[in-house]
Parts: C-alpha cells; sequence; structure tokens
C-alpha cells in the first residue's frame, strides 16, 4: 500500500516538476564534482537510497509520513566547495532549498516546503568535523556536526573544557546555534550562540562569507536569528568553556499527592532561577515520563552543578530542603560523563556513542513554548496538573533562566528572552505509531493546555522559543502566495515578534542585506523588505 502511493507521488511530483530542471540540477552537481545526491526516485528506480537518506535524520515521525511533501533532491556534499556547488546548482533550477542538520525541527521546516512548491534538501551530515584550538580556546565546527559529536571532540582534547548547548546529543548544531541553544551550562555562560565568535556563511549567490565579509547585521541575525533564513553556514567558531574537573549531577523523582506536587513546583520556581549560576535544576512535570513508575503525574528534577556533590549538597539542602536530595542520589562525574548521564541514550551506552547520529525511539510528537515572567500562583499549577492528568501521553519540561540569562543583553544577539524571564515552559506530547489514529486528539489536548495557561506566562506578545518552533503561532505561504512582499513582511511579524520581541525588525533588515530574494525561506521564516521599502530605510 505503502508504495502504491509512493508510486502515484512521484507520477504527480514528475507531472509537476520540469524533467529538464532535474536533468540541469544534476547535469550541474556532476559538472561541480558533487556526486553524494539522490533524485527523487520513478516507478521505475529503487526508491530504497533516497528513502533510507531521506528517513535517516527526520527526528518527529509526524512528518515521515507517504503524503509529507518530498524533495525532488537529496544531496549530501563532502567538502566546502561541494556545499558551495550544491547552492549554485540549485539556483540556476530555481529550486527552493532546504537545509537539514540534524533534522530536529520541531515541525519538519528543514526537510519539508509545505506550500507545494519544489524543492531540494542539502543535507550536512557529512559536513561534521570538529577542530579544537585549546591554546586559543575555540573550535571550529562544521554545520553537519552534532552536539555529541562536538561534546566528544572537546573531551578528546581537554577534560577541563566544555560548550553551552543542549543535553540531547543528536541534535545538529547548525540549528541548535541558529536558534539560540540553551543547555546545562547556559546560567553560566549563556547560550550556544553567545558563544559563537565567527562562522563562514555560505549566501545565494554562492559566495563564502566570515564575520568580517558578512558584517555586523548578518552576524548578529545568525546567531538566534532561526535557522534556514540567511544562506548555509559551513562552519561555526566556537569559544569553549572552563569546567572543573568534578561535576555533580542527579535525576530524582517525587511522585506524590498533588498537594505535595504543588508545594515541590512552587518551592521550584522560587529557587532554580535564583540559584547559584553554576547550578541548573529543571522540572519534568508528567505522567509520561519515564520515571513515573505509578499512576498520576510525577515531578523529575534534572540537576547539574559545576562542582563537587558535597557543595552541590549543602546548597539544597539550604535552598530547596523540601526536596528531600539524598546523598545517594547525586552522582559525581567528568564533565563528559554528565553530557552521557543526561543523554537519554540507552543504558549501557558509553561515552563514544554521543558520536552516534541516528536517533532510537523516534515518535509522533507536537510542542510549543512558553516564557514565563511572573511567578505562576498556586491555582495556576493546579490547573497545569489537572490539564496533566487528562492527557498521560504529556508533560512540560521547565527550564530555569538567571545567572548569565539575565546578564546578557536582549540586543546582544537575535535571541531576546533574557532579563525578567524566570524560566520556560515546553509543552509536549508524544504518541506511537499504534496511537497515530488519535493524532489530532492528541494536537487538540496540547493546544487546549497552551490556551489555558494564557493567564500564567508572558504576554504582549507572548514570547515562545523559535528552536521549538510551532506553526500554531501562524505561517504564511511561500512560493505561491500573491501577498505583496511588505504584507509578508507584516504577517511574519506575528510570529516573528513572539520569537524575537523588539529584535524582528533587525532581522527583517539584516534578511533584506543578506538575501533580498527571499531564497532560503521555510514556513515561519523571516522575509525581506521590497526594493522600494528597502531603500526608503537606508535613506532614512
Amino acid at each position: 500500500m505503502r508504495l502504491s502511493l509512493i508510486i502515484c507521488m512521484q507520477i504527480l511530483v514528475h507531472a509537476l516538476c520540469s524533467h529538464d530542471n532535474v536533468g540541469v540540477l544534476e547535469s550541474c552537481l556532476v559538472d561541480h564534482s558533487v556526486f553524494n545526491f539522490s533524485l527523487y526516485p520513478t516507478p521505475a528506480n529503487d526508491p530504497t537510497t533516497y528513502f533510507r537518506l531521506l528517513d535517516f535524520s527526520i527526528q518527529n515521525l509526524r512528518f515521515a509520513s507517504a503524503s509529507t511533501p518530498k524533495p525532488v533532491a537529496i544531496i549530501m556534499p563532502e567538502s566546502r566547495q561541494q556545499l558551495v556547488a550544491s547552492v549554485v546548482c540549485c539556483r540556476r533550477g530555481s529550486w527552493e532549498i532546504r537545509v537539514r542538520c540534524g533534522g530536529h525541527s520541531y515541525e519538519g521546516s528543514s526537510y519539508i516546503a509545505s506550500d507545494g512548491s519544489m524543492f531540494v534538501l542539502i543535507d550536512m551530515m557529512n559536513l561534521d568535523q570538529v577542530s579544537v584550538d585549546l591554546e586559543s580556546e575555540v573550535a571550529w565546527v562544521e554545520g553537519g556536526a552534532t552536539l555529541g559529536q562536538t561534546y566528544f571532540a572537546i573531551a578528546e582534547s581537554s577534560p577541563l573544557h566544555g560548550f553551552s548547548a543542549g543535553s540531547c546529543p543528536t541534535v545538529g548544531i547548525g540549528g541548535h546555534i541558529a536558534g539560540g541553544g540553551f543547555g546545562l551550562l547556559s546560567r553560566k555562560y549563556g547560550l550556544a550562540a553567545d558563544n559563537v565568535v565567527d562562522a563562514l556563511l555560505i549566501d545565494a549567490e554562492g559566495h563564502l562569507l566570515d564575520r568580517a565579509a558578512m558584517g555586523d547585521d548578518v552576524f548578529w541575525a545568525i546567531r538566534g536569528g532561526g535557522g534556514g533564513n540567511w544562506g548555509v553556514v559551513y562552519a561555526w567558531k566556537i569559544r569553549l568553556q572552563r569546567v572543573p574537573e568534578r561535576v555533580t549531577a542527579f535525576i530524582v523523582s517525587r511522585a506524590r499527592s498533588e498537594g505535595r506536587l504543588l508545594d515541590l513546583v512552587n518551592k521550584w520556581q522560587h529557587v532554580a532561577p535564583q540559584l547559584d549560576d553554576g547550578f541548573y535544576l529543571s522540572c519534568f512535570l508528567g505522567a509520561s515520563l519515564p520515571e513515573a513508575k505509578a499512576a498520576g503525574i510525577t515531578a523529575t528534577f534534572k540537576g547539574f552543578y559545576l562542582g563537587t556533590k558535597a557543595e552541590a549538597l549543602k546548597i539544597l539542602n539550604e535552598t530547596f530542603p523540601e526536596l528531600e536530595i539524598l546523598e545517594a542520589e547525586c552522582k559525581e562525574m567528568s564533565w563528559i560523563e554528565s553530557i552521557l548521564y543526561f543523554s537519554g541514550l540507552e543504558n549501557g551506552s558509553t561515552i563514544s556513542s554521543l558520536k552516534e547520529r541516528f536517533l532510537e525511539g523516534k515518535n509522533y510528537f507536537k510542542g510549543k513554548s512558553d516564557y514565563v515572567r511572573t511567578l505562576i500562583s498556586i491555582n495556576g499549577i493546579k490547573s497545569a496538573i489537572e490539564i496533566l492528568l487528562k492527557e498521560p501521553k504529556g508533560y512540560v519540561i521547565l527550564d530555569p533562566y538567571g545567572g548569565a540569562m539575565h546578564k546578557i543583553s536582549s540586543e546582544s544577539i537575535a535571541f531576546p528572552h533574557r532579563k525578567g524571564n524566570f524560566f520556560t515552559i515546553q509543552y509536549l506530547v508524544g504518541w506511537n505509531e499504534v496511537d497515530n489514529g488519535k493524532s489530532h486528539d492528541y494536537i487538540a489536548w496540547i493546544r487546549g493546555f497552551y490556551s489555558a495557561m494564557a493567564p500564567h506566562v508572558s504576554s504582549g506578545p507572548r514570547a515562545a522559543y523559535v528552536n521549538y518552533m510551532d506553526l500554531d503561532l501562524g505561517f504564511v505561504g511561500l512560493l505561491n502566495s500573491s501577498a505583496p512582499v511588505d504584507d509578508a513582511v507584516e504577517v511574519a511579524r506575528t510570529w516573528g515578534e513572539k520569537y524575537f520581541l523588539k529584535n524582528y525588525d533587525r532581522l527583517v533588515r539584516a534578511k533584506t542585506k543578506i538575501d533580498p530574494l527571499n531564497v532560503f525561506r521555510n514556513q515561519q521564516g523571516i522575509p525581506p523588505r521590497s526594493a522600494s521599502a528597502a531603500s526608503l530605510d537606508a535613506e532614512i
């Protein structure tokens, strides 16, 4: 059945897109010595390789169905020169371009085109080298490297250096940095994007630009301004962070009565954002967590401290005695061991496992996000728990800010959510193949949860984190849109100001400068201004 549907889609694709154009793309790639690509299969050839490459990095199975739009070609460049050639060849055929690093986009924006236009997928998987320079305490990381590969390479060079980014090892560093990149070290050292000191960007004309060549506005924009908007980042130059020989980590679950859960979560929101900068303490709340061994809601607290177990216990016993943390629940380890500890990899995994790109246990999911600028009332927490009790497959992750997240200016890079934010809420609901027939029910539940939380979170606008992309915030038709370009800027403001607050207009200016024809775009991209509007801006 699936093969029949695939064949029908293939016929439709080739009826819509010119065989000559596909031939031009293929010839151009071969002429530029790019041989690692796969064209959309026809009924006459074997689709195995194409779909193996396409599906490998699709992390949200909502976008792995046969009906999801597919690229006319998947290109997997193996060098900087091949990457440049890939962009140039796509431009010759006027194909839309999608760039995929790790495939973790919550809405599939790095590998689908929802407007029905024909597109090419440039998969960065083979560009994954990491070069560490301990003398300067920096590293060059190619855009296709995963966080796990990056962490492994750093730790191989030094046990006393790390990098401030997320905990999921299969996430691609390119998209992660492009959206900001929050992680265990962010309260101490800021986001991943805060620690980028240079980059090599390929623009729509195939030019390779470093920080000086791209200019201040564009270098500002690519750090936290969202992926898929500016060009293709071939490599990032990142600043390494000092870490002690031993750090402390723990994951503890507290399945309690509703009253006790209320007290724990309420105390957490008062404590976690105010802890020492070297202390990260998140709260996971839901019935679907792996740690939930009993019916009802479980609160799971994940703690990381840049110091010894004794110091961590002392801090928690003074600030959060209600957690009742035990010495046996805390573990001292090296920084790279803590990365493995929080990675979510299977039991028995080793440090080397961090280099693996394939994500085991994929499922279907929908996510949303909020920022909390006023601590949530007891009634608000109670309401959230009651909603979570209605959907065992749903949960929330509460990530604390404070520390460096408050000290860094909201205008230093494109990511704006700094001082005044106590924590973020990430809403998630996940399901498997067996339950996929009820996907509409799960999505309706998470949307209802999000609506119910409106009185308790940021407003004017209600802010969101672009790395948790959410098309419910709005999207614009891309190639097939009949709306004037200037209107697109205002349409995109609907979600652009939620993700980027007052930084949105500067992002539009950067987009107009680096990509005036809007070659690099996605469902929630940053559109450029028209030539006339851009000229008026320049005069002003």
